[in-house]
């Protein structure tokens, strides 16, 4: 997308560009680029999902200061230190096209502030342009900008397979981990960090499972991409997320946006060797596609290594809980 839109249509589209094309700087110690500001950027969406940020104003609050902690502790190669959270909320207003903006104190007298205590004092908050507030507010919209995030700054070549999968079982770990704190009934409060149900956390899953899959649908092997960006096929879960949690890689399936609706409504399951059966119920006209019917009995495609095939106890509980086999 150019960067020659015209100024007014800024849409879910624009903003994606707008968050690909951020400059970050080459780090010797992150060993490669310093990802500050990708990671504020997820942080606050974050905030925004969970309903921590309900205003265009995001000031340096604690909250928001743990959250970035979190996700820096996960993506980052390198200790937490209070610059890494200063110095990309101050430097992203310079981003061009712009949709970062700070409100600056009247005690602010110029530079950048190092610290999360100097940047406080000269800066009151941050806000966005209003029509990316807008579109944070969209789930549907806001998980589109979130995975623009995370697939061209975290592992995003083709080839980092090991990098990804060993940050979706991070994310993986640390939910369980705050599952567990929910869960005690010793604490005084909950925990404010709700990665178990974090969309952000969904979103490494997604990246992940596609790259398994080589970016095809495992039912009809269809490939679309426009760019690593871009592409047809969704990371689906076999066991609803929305009820498990569970973003295990062999919880996961590729798969295209027809047959990722058709799976999460059982209109058809795999059995034990990851043949599909159609349901009897499905009803279907397709004059200029091949039938959902032809591919009953078909294996569907698999990873290369058979230790992320999808587990056959998430494959059992679909096809006995969700598939209408009448």
């Amino acid at each position: 997308m150019s960067n020659n839109l015209s100024e007014t249509y800024r849409n879910t589209a624009y903003y994606c560009d707008c968050i690909s094309q951020i400059k970050v700087y080459k780090s010797k110690k992150q060993g490669g680029e310093a990802l500050n500001q990708p990671i504020l950027l997820l942080s606050v969406i974050d905030l925004i999902a969970q309903g921590a940020i309900e205003e265009n104003c995001i000031t340096i609050s604690d909250e928001a200061i743990d959250v970035f902690k979190k996700y820096w502790s996960l993506l980052a190669r390198t200790p937490f230190k209070n610059s890494d959270f200063a110095l990309p909320f101050f430097h992203l207003k310079n981003r061009k096209p712009k949709f970062w903006y700070l409100q600056f104190s009247d005690r602010y007298e110029g530079g950048r502030p190092q610290t999360i205590n100097t940047l406080r004092n000269d800066v009151d908050y941050a806000y966005l342009d209003e029509e990316l507030f807008s579109i944070l507010q969209d789930r549907y919209q806001r998980q589109e900008l979130i995975d623009t995030l995370v697939t061209t700054w975290f592992s995003s070549k083709e080839g980092e397979i090991d990098d990804i999968l060993r940050l979706n079982q991070s994310f993986q770990d640390i939910a369980e981990e705050t599952e567990e704190l929910e869960n005690d009934k010793n604490l005084d409060e909950e925990p404010k960090f709700y990665l178990r149900k974090s969309a952000i956390r969904n979103a490494f899953f997604r990246k992940t499972v596609v790259h398994l899959y080589e970016y095809r649908c495992a039912f009809c092997r269809l490939k679309v991409t426009h760019s690593l960006i871009q592409h047809i096929v969704d990371g689906a879960h076999i066991k609803p997320f929305a009820k498990f949690y569970d973003s295990k890689i062999d919880n996961g399936l590729s798969l295209c946006k027809n047959h990722h609706w058709a799976f999460d409504r059982g209109l058809f399951c795999l059995d034990d060797d990851y043949k599909i059966i159609i349901s009897a119920s499905l009803q279907e006209e397709s004059p200029h596609a091949t039938p959902m019917r032809e591919f009953h009995g078909q294996t569907i495609l698999l990873p290369n290594s058979s230790k992320y095939f999808p587990r056959l106890e998430a494959i059992r509980w679909h096809r006995d809980n969700l598939f209408r086999a009448e």
